[in-house]
């Protein structure tokens, strides 16, 4: 997939702040154009995570009532039980520095806050995108090709969570990441008709465009989550 390119941004109605001051009008909706605009690099909060099945009816307390995570209409066909976990806890998932765009992933991310029962253990696969639109590009095409190949990855099964922020205002590099079921699932989305048109459109509007693969580990015994470089082979199922 893919990062969103054109408004509406997801997270547009909730409050942004610049490591953690607060720095902007709470019901002010960032503003967002090719020239970016905007003055100072935005951190955006929630997480995009995939709804649940429909016999899931789970209740989650957030870390900040202020900052909920953001939910998808489209939901899972299913999930396992150590998914269903990491679901649960990547609603607390956030960026540490409004320069996630150049900043290392196991670095951009409150990964060491992120908590797993004890008994528990499982791989995912995380997908991190770099990226810079070049100027001029079709920035509503590419919301709306990726807006479908998103939900088309969740009807399809395996995707936890999608986030993105903007451009930084100086370098133009934009991040986004998608935590996948398994390796499996991230794979067999690619040859959806929906991702691969917007790949089709991202190989036009982009300069620079670099992915990026990790390990998101969970080990039994402990609690927490670590974040390694892929390095082949299979993850989770």
């Amino acid at each position: 997939m893919t990062a969103f390119a054109h408004p509406p941004h997801p997270a547009s109605h909730v409050k942004a702040v610049e490591l953690g001051k607060e720095s902007k009008d709470p019901h002010a909706i960032p503003e967002f154009n090719s020239q970016l605009a905007f003055q100072e690099p935005v951190l955006y909060l929630p997480p995009l995570l995939s709804s649940l099945p429909d016999h899931y009816q789970l209740q989650i307390p957030h870390a900040d009532p202020r900052y909920p995570p953001l939910v998808t209409e489209t939901r899972l066909p299913d999930i396992d039980p150590a998914s269903l976990s990491l679901h649960k806890a990547l609603h607390h998932f956030k960026p540490l520095t409004p320069y996630y765009a150049d900043t290392s992933y196991d670095e951009a991310f409150n990964w060491s806050e992120l908590e797993l029962p004890k008994d528990e253990e499982r791989d995912w696969y995380c997908v991190v995108f770099r990226s810079r639109r070049k100027s001029g590009s079709d920035g509503i095409s590419l919301y709306e090709a990726d807006k479908l190949a998103h939900e088309e990855a969740i009807r399809n099964g395996g995707l936890i969570l999608y986030w993105y922020g903007v451009p930084n205002p100086t370098t133009g590099i934009n991040l986004a990441t998608c935590i996948w079921q398994s390796r499996k699932h991230a794979m067999a989305a690619n040859s959806r008709p929906h991702h691969i048109n917007a790949m089709r459109l991202a190989a036009n509007a982009y300069d620079v465009y670099g992915l990026e693969r990790y390990r998101l580990r969970k080990v039994q015994g402990e609690s927490g989550v670590s974040i390694e470089p892929f390095d082949g082979g299979d993850v989770g199922w």
